[in-house]
């Protein structure tokens, strides 16, 4: 089995896309438009019968790392909230780490700053300008 995160943007994935390049080093897998589908769908499909924009991704796939992560700019129907969850970046280095966290803290919020913790030698947590929540961590050695 299985289980990947879908990220709905709401008209920002590509945003979102090359943020990630450039913060995290994703590489984007695919990605289709609206206007690429091959079944178009009828007009005033998006929510209150208001046309989804051709330029909006439908469907994306990106790699951080070893993980597949999907997104899309969904039906647009408001502000996307990323709630009740997190993605949880795990680093090579306290350095890495620190380079991470700081990336997605760039137009985000830090809700707690990397620091060392009795669990790590850097660990964090920061809400990037998407409003998606991350932890970044530098595990320490088990014993």
């Amino acid at each position: 089995m299985l289980v990947q995160s879908y990220l709905f943007f709401n008209g920002r994935c590509e945003e979102a896309l090359n943020f990630y390049r450039k913060a995290l080093g994703a590489e984007v897998t695919m990605m289709m438009r609206f206007k690429e589908n091959p079944e178009p769908m009828g007009d005033g499909c998006g929510p209150g019968g208001v046309p989804i924009p051709g330029e909006n991704i439908m469907h994306a796939s990106f790699r951080i790392g070893e993980t597949d992560v999907m997104a899309s700019d969904g039906m647009g129907g408001g502000k996307p909230e990323f709630k009740g969850f997190s993605l949880s970046l795990t680093a090579a280095s306290d350095a890495e780490a620190k380079r991470l966290f700081d990336a997605l803290a760039d137009g985000g919020k830090v809700e707690m700053p990397l620091t060392k913790t009795f669990y790590a030698s850097s660990f964090g947590m920061v809400a990037d300008r998407f409003g998606v929540s991350w932890m970044v961590i530098k595990p320490l050695p088990m014993p």
